[in-house]
């Protein structure tokens, strides 16, 4: 069962929208794991690389920062089955080259721009999710 957080998780929250405002006034990008994420792998378009590799940095750091900030390990559960693992980030990755984005572009920052391609992205792959989570716990038997 998940614990209820909602002081953590408005901080998150928020957290998440000042970096996808900041990084939108002050490069004019928006906050899109996989975009920033490509601009790490040839062939390079631009001079952003630096930027990308410092985003990635940041999100690889912040587990450590939390941990060092409050004392408290962060929890994390991955799973141990390689294959899985693989098949999955297959299939994300597929899904996202499909939908032009992820969820932190479409479901972040494209649905505060009201945009109407983010919105139908967004509900596809939030109900993919809730079918998945569905299948995973009442008929696999997770």
């Amino acid at each position: 069962m998940t614990e209820f957080t909602p002081i953590a998780s408005l901080l998150g929250g928020g957290l998440i929208g000042l970096s996808a405002v900041l990084l939108m006034a002050f490069y004019g990008r928006i906050a899109g794991i996989s975009g920033i994420a490509a601009r790490l792998l040839p062939p390079y378009r631009d001079g952003s690389t630096l930027t990308a590799v410092c985003f990635v940095a940041g999100l690889v750091a912040a587990p450590f920062a939390v941990e060092l900030a409050s004392g408290n390990p962060v929890a994390q559960e991955v799973s141990s089955n390689l294959p899985l693992m693989a098949a999955a980030g297959l299939i994300v990755g597929f899904g996202t080259a499909l939908g032009s984005g992820c969820t932190s572009g479409h479901g972040v920052c494209g649905l505060s721009r009201l945009s109407r391609r983010s919105m139908v992205a967004t509900a596809t792959f939030m109900a993919s999710a809730f079918v998945t989570v569905f299948l995973m716990r009442h008929v696999v038997g997770g």
